[in-house]
């Protein structure tokens, strides 16, 4: 054999993988290596996984590209390496296209293993600016999509790793989100427990006013974090199962106490805070009615704070909230004449807000939310599509403004990324197409940056969902059925992911069976 590998011998299979890669993702490939040796299958896998170390990872890997020399051919131990290494992974890109090193690699490693595996991912580029011409001759390579557009960092490496050990992807996906899942639940435990401890505490503590009043602090500091850190944890992972107990538990302390109207103006608003977390939950699951009940509760605590208050910014803030919310399940429910009203004194406590603290980010945000309410609700029949994009321009350029200041908040993107879609849809109901196609494709590019950051965001991953629904949707308006079939079929991916982090989630299986819809309609064209 040319390269001078001894073919005779059995390879002693030292390596699960070798990593070829264009010295121009150096970067990438180092981290993709790190993740690769580090990454431990599920205990439920291993027994069926092929040939992997005791503690569930994978194996060595191969990866070394700094110490070849400017040569013709591919030094001895990189060749030894292919020799012993039981499959090949190529990161992709238009720069390992063009590497004669990466080329070389393919094509000796199927000379010596004809039957192992070739995993191709994909960094950059399309397949064809990214592929190297060897990875496209004969046997089609398994692939993932690395791209923030394809199967994202998290999945294409859970299909490398699936490849590597040969289990089933579908398996190594359910039980990749659950591990994940527990760090959140067991965090969630934690919580509750310490907040028991302290609500018992509290409970028990009457021999003393002030005893009592401190026992009722620290546990209301735990449910702080409970409503606040561990609810973002929990809505990353989209379990709102635990988000539930977390708010029964909550509301349980707070039954407790007694009289709930004698609370101090702190101890009120966050207690509303929590009824608006119970609401949200029961919208997640399409209990509307329930939320109503729920933000209704919340909107009687926060204006009796507020009355007493009227100048205090958490008072203003949280009323802001109740009014929001109340709006906001009344306009899903179509009953628009009771949306308005909470939607227009959303505005006005809004405004108050920011007269009371101008330079505070989340007055200026709360601006340009209710700006944006009204936008909104210019567009439900009769539509007054200049209303609609007065105040839809507001709110964009409020958000703008706080983006602007911070581009590496990934709220703040998602906050952005909705102001685009509403922006977009007043654009098209004034004719602008245009417009609305620019707008809709920023929303998604945002969002896009936002995963990138946080990859494990169940909430990015549905918004992201969204928006390649919503400009399908509006291609399809625009007798562009190519490009809104494609859209769609990416959403219907996603929303088929997201399904199995949370069967319960209601609002999952409604836009699900939208995005079928689209589909069926687009087919039947």
């Amino acid at each position: 054999m040319s390269d001078g590998v001894n073919n005779n011998s059995e390879p002693k299979g030292r390596f699960r993988a070798f990593v070829s890669y264009s010295h121009a993702d150096k970067a990438a490939a180092q981290r993709f290596h790190r993740k690769l040796e580090t990454y431990r299958l599920p205990a439920h896998l291993r027994e069926t996984a092929a040939a992997i170390e005791p503690d569930g990872r994978v194996g060595a890997i191969f990866r070394d590209r700094e110490d070849l020399p400017a040569a013709q051919d591919l030094t001895e131990s990189v060749k030894e390496a292919l020799f012993q290494s039981a499959a090949l992974v190529v990161l992709c890109s238009p720069d390992a296209q063009q590497s004669p090193w990466v080329a070389r690699e393919i094509e000796l490693f199927r000379e010596l293993h004809p039957d192992r595996p070739i995993l191709a991912a994909l960094l950059r580029g399309d397949p064809e600016q990214a592929f190297p011409e060897p990875l496209r001759q004969g046997r089609e390579p398994l692939a993932a999509d690395l791209r923030k557009q394809g199967d994202g960092a998290r999945l294409g490496f859970l299909k490398v790793v699936a490849g590597i050990a040969g289990v089933p992807l579908d398996a190594l996906i359910n039980r990749d989100a659950q591990r994940r899942v527990r760090r959140v639940t067991a965090i969630t435990v934690t919580a509750v427990a310490a907040m028991v401890v302290m609500a018992l505490m509290t409970t028990f503590a009457l021999q003393s006013r002030n005893e009592a009043q401190v026992q009722r602090q620290e546990a209301e500091g735990v449910i702080e974090f409970m409503m606040t850190d561990l609810r973002t944890d929990l809505r990353a992972v989209g379990r709102l199962d635990v988000m539930k107990a977390v708010n029964a538990r909550a509301a349980q302390f707070y039954n407790s106490q007694g009289d709930l109207g004698d609370l101090p103006t702190d101890s009120a608003l966050r207690w509303a805070r929590i009824l608006h977390a119970e609401g949200e939950d029961q919208l997640s699951v399409d209990d509307r009615q329930g939320a109503l009940d729920s933000f209704g509760n919340a909107h009687a605590v926060t204006q009796k704070a507020l009355d007493a208050k009227p100048a205090n910014p958490d008072a203003l803030y949280t009323h802001a909230q109740s009014e929001y919310w109340l709006g906001a399940v009344y306009f899903e429910m179509g009953r628009v004449p009771k949306a308005m009203p909470h939607f227009h004194a959303y505005r006005d406590v809004a405004y108050r807000l920011l007269k009371v603290a101008p330079e505070a980010d989340r007055s200026k945000r709360e601006v340009g939310f209710a700006e944006g309410n009204v936008c909104a609700m210019a567009l439900q029949e009769p539509v007054r599509p200049q209303v609609a994009l007065t105040a839809c321009r507001k709110a964009t350029r409020q958000i703008e403004s706080l983006h602007s200041a911070n581009t590496a908040s990934t709220q703040l993107k998602s906050e952005l990324a909705n102001r685009y879609a509403w922006d977009a849809d007043s654009s098209y109901a004034a004719g602008d197409s245009e417009n609305a196609v620019l707008l809709r494709q920023r929303q998604l590019g945002l969002i896009q940056e936002a995963i990138a950051i946080e990859p494990d965001s169940a909430e990015l991953k549905q918004n992201l969902m969204l928006a390649e629904l919503s400009l399908g949707e509006l291609y399809h308006k625009l007798e562009d059925p190519g490009a809104a079939k494609q859209l769609a079929l990416r959403a219907q991916t996603r929303a088929a992911k997201l399904k199995i982090l949370d069967p319960d989630n209601a609002k999952w299986r409604v836009w699900s069976d939208r995005i079928q819809r689209l589909i069926e309609t687009l087919e039947g064209e």
